[in-house]
């Protein structure tokens, strides 16, 4: 399903502004007066009357297509170029990298860095390990460069991925708390370099770690039945992105616009390719 472009105000003075949004709320109920794009330098803002009207995109491979009709763009920092960064800030698209915070490609240009005891067992994603989150001095410079290329490039916020490596045979004695410290140092982090820091998955700290980001990422809630435990973050004016993989957003929009999620379908290989929700 595609939705259209909701139209921006676009008026140079407050008046100007404000009429714009009422012939919108007007014309389209799904409107809404939408803040301008905070400039490079600052975290992205999430303004809390947005919640759940965010269109999305979640892009990891294939050639970037930045003529996707979204607000939102969750890409790959490495893959992207400033160019594109700067093409989609042009669109005025907020802009999302997705770091992987918990685990190491052998093939990752800054694998090296990581010191070997801190390698534990394979992880999700081919090839590659988890990582010992215990160790937050070995771990830290290397995460921070990760962010700091983020930053380089012109995002604004920043999906910490494979943040959930306690509720996986890691290789390591993780336990919940070990993995709630690493998170909020996380967040603490991004949002020391500028960075608005977003939560992948890990469900089962949502509740706790709402407080500590600024918007949440899901895969496969409906089909795994655990949508109501990401309501934490709606219920504190967060945005939930979340994709699904199978099932036709006929039926999956149902339940999670119901919840306020922004909701989309996408390949598993997170081409360019997504079907989207309504936004209301």
């Amino acid at each position: 399903m595609r939705i259209r472009p909701r139209t921006r105000a676009v008026g140079r003075g407050p008046r100007r502004v404000l009429s714009a949004c009422v012939v919108l709320a007007l014309l389209a109920a799904v409107g809404g007066c939408r803040v301008a794009l905070t400039p490079p330098g600052a975290p992205t803002t999430w303004p809390t009357e947005s919640a759940g009207r965010w269109r999305w995109q979640w892009q990891l491979s294939g050639v970037l297509d930045p003529t996707v009709d979204a607000d939102v763009f969750l890409l790959d920092p490495v893959a992207t170029t400033a160019a594109q960064t700067a093409e989609l800030r042009s669109r005025d698209r907020r802009l999302v990298c997705q770091v992987h915070v918990g685990s190491v490609l052998p093939t990752d240009p800054d694998a090296s860095r990581f010191p070997a005891v801190v390698w534990g067992a394979a992880s999700r994603r081919p090839q590659s390990r988890w990582l010992d989150v215990r160790q937050w001095d070995a771990l830290r410079p290397v995460l921070a460069d990760r962010l700091r290329l983020c930053r380089g490039k012109g995002f604004g916020a920043v999906a910490l991925a494979d943040a959930d490596g306690y509720a996986h045979r890691a290789g390591f004695p993780l336990d919940f708390d070990d993995q709630l410290l690493f998170n909020r140092r996380l967040a603490e982090l991004a949002r020391s370099l500028d960075l608005s820091p977003g939560l992948v998955n890990d469900v089962p700290q949502v509740a706790a770690l709402a407080p500590d980001f600024d918007f949440a990422v899901n895969e496969e809630c409906v089909r795994l039945g655990l949508c109501a435990k990401l309501l934490p973050f709606v219920e504190a004016g967060k945005p939930v992105f979340h994709a699904e993989y199978t099932g036709s957003t006929t039926d999956f929009c149902v339940t999670t616009v119901g919840y306020g999620f922004s909701s989309i379908r996408k390949d598993r290989e997170l081409g360019a390719w997504r079907a989207s929700c309504p936004v209301f």
